[in-house]
């Protein structure tokens, strides 16, 4: 009996790119006859008209489910919804922009299939803006700092991992999943996997500096603790600073100024604007922890789903 594998596809603005990359997954498929697939497109709201472009693609293939979501909830949440629809053994996940190479999924599978609980596909050279490497190279070392990603192993949007990872992934149910942090904590069983990255054939990305640190405030708040040890050793360390600022002074005082003499207005804004700021930073990310908090137990939804087509989901 061959083995299903499971495609899940996050779209955004993909209606030029994304018949391109059913048809190549297509192509490799034919290649590893000893499995069978299916895809689920996750149409996050996009503005244009991806969700006819899935629709369309759905009515010409029984082997595709189309997701189509309520508003624009993130690529993240996009996955979460996907991995409740996938049936297969492994699953895979890639973008829709065709710069993460299909053709070379079998170099993800035969990484499951030789023991790895995940695969995930590493660029020697990657083809997108400055803007995206920068904010990839910020992801890189939030992971690695806060959320004990290890330094020789390389996080990207095309990956494969086996069933039980995504069993546990989907336990999750808050409203604000990350990932790689729930893969990270599911297993350490991971390997990288070389393949190329290709230029981008149409259109731009869909992420924004908005979007970006909303993703990594997403990964620190969600999955560590990390950020509040380093608010308080900052605290520690600017009381030892005032502290001994407050010593010098008075020495200052006593042996070096005359009686009388007002000293020292500058150095004291300084350090008030700075603690201050301090204070402020430290507080505003306590109270990102609370209000996430808060609003996970007010069970805000990962996603909303407005319509599902394909012909599976007419069966049911």
């Amino acid at each position: 009996m061959k083995k299903l594998i499971s495609y899940v596809i996050p779209c955004y603005r993909s209606k030029e790119t994304l018949p391109g990359v059913i048809e190549e997954i297509r192509q490799a498929m034919k290649k590893l006859e000893e499995y069978e697939y299916e895809i689920v497109l996750v149409n996050d709201c996009s503005p244009d008209e991806t969700f006819e472009t899935i629709r369309r693609l759905c009515s010409e293939n029984d082997n595709i489910t189309g997701i189509n979501l309520s508003k624009n909830f993130g690529q993240h949440n996009a996955l979460m919804a996907g991995f409740h629809y996938v049936h297969g053994e492994i699953v895979i996940c890639l973008d829709d922009d065709g710069q993460t190479p299909a053709d070379e999924v079998g170099k993800l599978i035969a990484g499951i299939e030789q023991g790895a609980d995940v695969v995930y596909a590493k660029y020697g050279h990657k083809h997108h803006s400055g803007f995206r490497n920068w904010g990839s190279h910020v992801n890189e070392l939030m992971t690695r700092v806060m959320l004990g990603k290890p330094k020789e192993l390389y996080i990207s949007s095309y990956f494969a991992a086996r069933r039980f990872v995504i069993e546990e992934i989907i336990r999750y149910e808050y409203a604000y999943p990350y990932v790689i942090g729930l893969v990270l904590r599911s297993t350490k069983n991971i390997i990288n996997v070389e393949v190329e990255h290709r230029d981008r054939q149409a259109g731009t990305s869909g992420y924004t500096l908005g979007k970006l640190l909303g993703l990594w405030f997403n990964g620190f708040t969600a999955f560590s603790v990390k950020p509040l040890r380093i608010a308080t050793v900052i605290g520690a360390g600017c009381a030892l600073l005032g502290f001994a600022y407050g010593i010098y002074t008075i020495i200052k005082k006593i042996f070096i100024n005359p009686p009388g003499l007002v000293t020292g207005f500058s150095a004291l804004m300084s350090a008030l604007v700075f603690i201050g700021g301090m204070l402020m930073l430290m507080l505003g990310l306590v109270g990102e922890y609370l209000g996430r908090m808060y609003i996970s137990m007010n069970n805000s939804p990962q996603y909303v789903i407005r319509e599902t087509v394909g012909k599976k989901q007419e069966e049911k």
